[in-house]
């Protein structure tokens, strides 16, 4: 690839990887009111929010091996433009829904489509040195912040003039998408380093197995598992902020904004400088420590004050995910960095399903006047101490390897 056709993919992926989180992002604001609206109920519209959230995480846990293995197979080329065509027409499904099955089977393919990220990422693989994909990987970061600041604002002004604008929009976006990529995105992934599809990798128990060929690898895996799994704490955010101190949705939104403002300066300006000065290890244990001190500090703050400036520390954890996803992609070759991030991507999916039915359990056994263990910050102390796990895990892990080219089975 030439370095200008490098530079033109690189844009591709930074704008697709924006466009993609503001779509998303546009229809937070208006998606829970359309469920309450076809569910009848409060109540049923909660038992319907989990349903559509359960999806969508069950089939980024199948999806994304199947489409890294594709990728690895085919190119990422016409992995992520199909992909991006599919969340065109996912999103044109739902502006159309007229009932919660319509939006079940849009939750669903849109579970699938945004699998296309596992290529995304092994995209950067393939066009970015082993020493810059940290830095590569925060620019990444950086976009998806970008999307989730401005998409839920504009989701919420296009959601005042029609509750189905905000689906237009974001059929509009990935559409735009899906034209740039197709006129402008070269293939990264030569020939030669391709690998044929099997099943036997591709479904998500067989992608897995990539993450348990090594110690290093599983030890990161692990990692990668516990990270996620902290960052879920945040589902009961908004219950947490009105119960505890009486803030507005309004005042959810704005300090929202404020953390992904934080998150785009913390993976844009400070990854590679600080990857630069301590390594790729040493910097996933530091932001994971942080991420940790953050945690514990909001699950302890004694006003609200003090809870915002702790988001200050836990921004820090935004240097951790970069030079992680780099250090794992070093321990495996070209032909394996579809596979690799489809595992990564089925890792975030368990932790996605689960650990919002953990920190749910937790907040009501410790929220309310009738709590069992009241203290309603525990959910976030409860994080931070996996995030602390996490940073120890990273700690153990031996130097990296960067692997050199191997042939991948062929089976």
């Amino acid at each position: 690839m030439s370095l200008a056709h490098g530079r033109a993919a690189t844009a591709f992926i930074l704008v697709t990887a924006l466009l993609d989180i503001l779509a998303m992002g546009l229809v937070i604001p208006v998606l829970p009111a359309l469920i309450r609206a076809y569910s009848g109920t409060e109540a049923h519209a909660g038992v319907w929010n989990g349903v559509l959230i359960a999806l969508w995480a069950s089939m980024q846990f199948v999806a994304s091996p199947i489409i890294g293995a594709l990728s690895d197979r085919y190119g990422r080329r016409p992995v992520i433009l199909v992909s991006v065509a599919g969340m065109t027409i996912d999103w044109v499904l739902m502006a159309l829904a007229p009932d919660l099955w319509w939006l079940a089977a849009g939750r669903m393919i849109g579970g699938i489509t945004s699998s296309s990220f596992t290529t995304v990422y092994a995209y950067v693989a393939d066009v970015t040195a082993p020493e810059g994909r940290a830095r590569a990987y925060g620019f990444i970061g950086a976009a998806f912040s970008a999307g989730f600041v401005a998409g839920p604002a504009l989701g919420g002004f296009l959601g005042e003039i029609s509750p189905r604008a905000p689906f237009w929009a974001a059929a509009a976006m990935s559409g735009i998408a899906f034209l740039y990529g197709a006129f402008v995105l070269p293939e990264s992934l030569a020939r030669e380093n391709r690998t044929a599809f099997a099943w036997s990798r591709a479904n998500p128990f067989g992608a897995l197995k990539l993450l348990g060929s090594q110690p290093i690898l599983t030890r990161l895996a692990g990692v990668n598992f516990l990270l996620y799994f902290a960052h879920h704490v945040f589902s009961i955010f908004v219950l947490y902020a009105s119960a505890r101190y009486g803030w507005s949705a309004l005042q959810v939104g704005v300090l929202f904004a404020f953390v992904g403002l934080l998150d785009v300066g913390v993976q844009a300006g400070l990854v590679g400088p600080v990857v630069k000065r301590l390594g790729e290890k040493r910097t996933v244990v530091v932001g994971l420590a942080f991420g940790a001190l953050g945690l514990a500090s909001m699950g302890l703050a004694p006003n609200g004050l003090w809870f915002i400036a702790a988001m200050i520390p836990n921004s820090l954890w935004g240097v951790a995910m970069p030079p992680l996803q780099s250090l794992m992609t070093q321990q495996v070759s070209e032909s394996e960095q579809g596979q690799l991030q489809g595992a990564n991507n089925s890792v975030s999916a368990i932790a996605g399903v689960a650990s919002p039915l953990v920190f749910g359990f937790v907040y009501a056994a410790t929220a309310g006047p009738g709590a069992s263990a009241p203290f309603i910050g525990a959910s976030f102390v409860a994080a931070a101490v996996v995030l602390a796990a996490a940073s120890g895990v990273a700690a153990t892990a031996a130097a990296p390897r960067v692997s050199a080219p191997r042939a991948a089975p062929a089976d």
